[in-house]
C-alpha cells in the first residue's frame, strides 16, 4: 500500500473514498495527525500531514519516527513524501515538479534519525536512498497526464526553522552538488529505509532559494505557501493517476534492508525491542 506523507490538500481529492482514521501511538509517540486511510481506483493509500492538521510542528519538532512506525504498521509498503522545496538550479522554475534519488544531511542534530540505539544497533546501507520503482511509477503517471517532471535530483535538507542565508545557498547548490533544498525529508527517508519501505520526495520547487542577486526572488514564507497552493492540483492529478495504475512491489533490497544490519543478538532484546523491531521487519 502507498502512503503520501505531506499537506492536508491531498486530502480534497474528489476520487477518493475516506475509510476510516487511524489515532493510534507507536513505542515511538504520537505522529503528526491521525493517519487517514481512503481508497481510489480500487487502491487504498494513506494520508499523513507531516507537520500536523495545523501546521504546528516546526521541521525538528516532527516526530519522523512516529510517522514512519505508524504507516508501516498499518500496512504501508512505500512513500510518496510531498514536499515544498527551493531550487538551486536554474532549469527547476517555481512552480515545476522534481524527483530527488539522492540527499544531502544538513541538519544540527536535534532530530532522532534512526529507530536503533539504546540497546539495538543497526547499520543500514543509504547509498542508493530512494525506491527506483515508486520513482519509475512517478513517473509514468506524469508522463501519462502530460505533466513536466525533473528527476534525478539531489535534496539537500537543512535544519530550519529560518531560511537559510546567499552562503549557505552557495554552498548547497555549488560545492554539495544539491538540486533543491528543504527541511523536512532527512531523517524521513532514512527511517523509511530503516523501516524496509520504498520512499520518494516529489519536490515542488516553490522559490529560488536565496542564491539569486535580485532580492525579489529570494524565499518568503507567503511565496512559499503561494506557490504550493498554486500547484496542489497538479499534485492531485499525478497522485489519482499513480493509483490508477497501481503500485509496483518494492524491490527486494529494501524489503530485506534490515537482514544483516541488525547486529544484537535476539535474546538480548526486550519483550519491547522485540515487538517494534518485528514490525520494521514485517
Amino acid at each position: 500500500m502507498l502512503a503520501i506523507i505531506g499537506g492536508s490538500g491531498l486530502y480534497a481529492l474528489d476520487e477518493l473514498e475516506i475509510i476510516k482514521e487511524h489515532d493510534i501511538t507507536t513505542p515511538f509517540g504520537k505522529p503528526s495527525a491521525p493517519v487517514v486511510e481512503g481508497k481510489a481506483f480500487g487502491s487504498n493509500v494513506l494520508f499523513l500531514p507531516r507537520h500536523g492538521r495545523h501546521h504546528e510542528f516546526l521541521p525538528s519538532e516532527v516526530n519522523f519516527r512516529a510517522n514512519i512506525y505508524a504507516l508501516k504498521s498499518l500496512g504501508a509498503r512505500t512513500v510518496l513524501s510531498i514536499s515544498a522545496s527551493g531550487s538551486l538550479q536554474e532549469e527547476i522554475a517555481p512552480g515545476d515538479l522534481a524527483l530527488a534519488s539522492q540527499y544531502f544531511d544538513h541538519t544540527r542534530g536535534k532530530r532522532e534519525a534512526s529507530f536503533f540505539g539504546k540497546g539495538v544497533t543497526a547499520h543500514i546501507s543509504t547509498a542508493t536512498p530512494t525506491c527506483p520503482a515508486l520513482t519509475q511509477d512517478v513517473l509514468k503517471a506524469a508522463n501519462d497526464i502530460g505533466l513536466k517532471l525533473h528527476s534525478d535530483k539531489t535534496y539537500a535538507c537543512v535544519e530550519g526553522p529560518r531560511l537559510g542565508t546567499k552562503a549557505e545557498s552557495f554552498f548547497l547548490r555549488g560545492a554539495a552538488g544539491c538540486d533543491v533544498v528543504g527541511m523536512t525529508n532527512v531523517p524521513e527517508a532514512f527511517l523509511a529505509r530503516e523501516a524496509q519501505m520504498g520512499y520518494v520526495t516529489l519536490a515542488i520547487a516553490t522559490d529560488y532559494d536565496c542564491w539569486r542577486e535580485d532580492p525579489d526572488e529570494h524565499v518568503s514564507v507567503e511565496a512559499v505557501f503561494a506557490v504550493y497552493f498554486e500547484n496542489i492540483e497538479k499534485i492531485k492529478k499525478l497522485v489519482l493517476k499513480l493509483l490508477e495504475n497501481g503500485i509496483s512491489e518494492t524491490p527486494e533490497n529494501i524489503r530485506t534492508a534490515l537482514k544483516g544490519a541488525v547486529m544484537t543478538p535476539d535474546d538480548r532484546l526486550s519483550d519491547t525491542q522485540k515487538e517494534w523491531l518485528k514490525v520494521l521487519r514485517s
